[in-house]
């Protein structure tokens, strides 16, 4: 089992910046990547950013290209999302997720970090 704790949202205004954090603990050993996850209310859950645990930046959405940077701290099992140049759309609930491999979905999940972005 893997378990995983969003942190670091709040309210900003357009423009700002926020790094959430996703700290990760229990069968940490088993995890082939983390990936981030965005979803605006009244909308379903939509791909952000994904990482290997081995620190290898995946991809990121094309909405996000050029103003967010997923990365991965080893020392705290940790993995971040620096998010630069915030705009309005961007406000709702994100989360991480872990999976177990490549060809699997993202099986765990955590509760959430809220983000507001006011205009």
């Amino acid at each position: 089992q893997v378990q995983l704790v969003e942190s670091g949202g709040g309210l900003v205004q357009a423009g700002g910046s926020l790094r959430l954090s996703c700290a990760a603990s229990g069968s940490i050993f088993s995890i082939n990547a983390v990936g981030w996850y965005h979803q605006a209310p009244g909308k379903q859950r939509r791909f952000v950013a994904s990482i290997t645990w081995s620190g290898y930046t995946l991809g990121y959405a094309d909405s996000v290209k050029g103003r967010f940077t997923i990365s991965r701290d080893y020392a705290k099992d940790t993995v971040y999302l620096q998010m630069n140049s915030l705009k309005p759309e961007d406000t709702g609930v994100y989360y991480c997720g872990a999976r177990h491999s490549p060809t699997q979905d993202y099986t765990y999940w955590g509760q959430g970090t809220q983000v507001t972005v006011s205009s």
